[in-house]
C-alpha cells in the first residue's frame, strides 16, 4: 500500500511538472498573436467556463455557500490572478534565464509560511532536497544567465509573484473545503478571470490577432495546464504543501527541455548535470518524508 501510495506521488508530480512547464512555450507562441494579459485573460475565463459546466452538468455539483465565496476569491487571487498577471509584466523587465530560476524559490517560500502559518516543523532531509534542488537549476540554466539584463523593477515583479503563488498555496492547505477539487478549481480559475479582466482593459495599447497559433495556444493553456495541471497541483498539496513545493524543481528543467526543442534554445553539459541533481533532490524530498 506504502509503496502504491508513493508510485501514485511520483506520476501525479511528474505529470504536474511536464505540464506545467509546457506552458512557458506554449504562452510564448501564444505571444506572438495576442497581449500578454490578453491571453491569460482568455484563458482563465475559457478554463473556467469548461470546468463549471462539467461539474454542474456531469457532477451535479453544489453552489459555494457562505465564506467559501471569500475562501474561492482570496484563493483565485494569489494562485492565479496575482501570480500569473504580475509574472507576465514582469517579464517585461526581466530576462529568461532569470524567470527560468524564479519558480525554485517558491519551494523554499512555501517552507517558510507553512512552518509559519500552521506551526509545522520542516524536516532536515527537505532543507537538503531544497538545498539540491536549488543548485541543480542553477546548474542548468547557467548558460542562460550569461549576459543576462535585469532591472530591479522587474526583480522586485518577479519576487512579488512568487510569494503570491506561495501564499496561496499555504492557504489552500490550511481552509477545511468541502467542495471537490475540481470545484474549487473551476470557480477559482473563473474568479481570477473576474479580478483579472479590469487590467487587460487598462493594459490594452495594441491590436491582438486571434490566428491559428493563438487558438491552438490558447486550447493548450486552458486543457491541459489550467484544468490537469491544476487538479494535480491541488492533489499534492492537499497531502502536504511543502512535499508538493519540491515538484516545482522539475518546471525549470522541463520547460529548458522544451525551449531546446521547439523554440531552439541550447541544451548544454550544465543542463544534463543539473536535471540529474534536480531529479535526486525531488526523490530525496519525496522519499524520506513519506
Amino acid at each position: 500500500m506504502v509503496e502504491k501510495k508513493f508510485a501514485n506521488t511520483i506520476l501525479t508530480g511528474i505529470g504536474f511538472s511536464i505540464l506545467w512547464a509546457s506552458a512557458s512555450v506554449a504562452g510564448k507562441f501564444g505571444l506572438f498573436s495576442v497581449e500578454p494579459l490578453v491571453l491569460f485573460n482568455l484563458r482563465f475565463f475559457l478554463a473556467g467556463i469548461i470546468l463549471l459546466a462539467y461539474i454542474h452538468f456531469f457532477q451535479n455539483a453544489r453552489l459555494p455557500q457562505g465564506i467559501e465565496w471569500k475562501q474561492l476569491t482570496i484563493f483565485g487571487a494569489l494562485n492565479t490572478a496575482l501570480y500569473l498577471g504580475v509574472f507576465i509584466i514582469a517579464l517585461q523587465y526581466i530576462t529568461a534565464g532569470i524567470t527560468s530560476l524564479a519558480i525554485v524559490l517558491n519551494p523554499l517560500f512555501i517552507s517558510i509560511m507553512s512552518s509559519v502559518w500552521t506551526k509545522r516543523n520542516v524536516k532536515f532531509v527537505e532543507w537538503v532536497s531544497i538545498a539540491l534542488g536549488i543548485i541543480g537549476v542553477g546548474i542548468a540554466a547557467y548558460p542562460l544567465l550569461k549576459g543576462s539584463e535585469v532591472t530591479i523593477k522587474g526583480l522586485s515583479l518577479l519576487g512579488l509573484s512568487m510569494v503570491s503563488y506561495s501564499l496561496g498555496s499555504v492557504y489552500y492547505t490550511t481552509i477545511p473545503w468541502t467542495l471537490s477539487r475540481t470545484s474549487i478549481n473551476a470557480w477559482q480559475v473563473f474568479i481570477s478571470g473576474i479580478l483579472i479582466a479590469p487590467f487587460t482593459i487598462w493594459f490594452h495599447t495594441k491590436p491582438n490577432h486571434f490566428d491559428l497559433r493563438f487558438w491552438l495556444s490558447l486550447l493548450w493553456l486552458v486543457v491541459p495546464v489550467s484544468i490537469i495541471a491544476v487538479q494535480l497541483w491541488l492533489r499534492l498539496l492537499k497531502t502536504d504543501a511543502v512535499r508538493a513545493s519540491l515538484w516545482l524543481y522539475l518546471c525549470p528543467i522541463f520547460g529548458l527541455t522544451f525551449s531546446t526543442i521547439l523554440l531552439n534554445e541550447p541544451f548544454t553539459m550544465y543542463t544534463i548535470v543539473g536535471t540529474i541533481i534536480v531529479l535526486a533532490a525531488v526523490f530525496i524530498g519525496q522519499r524520506k518524508t513519506n
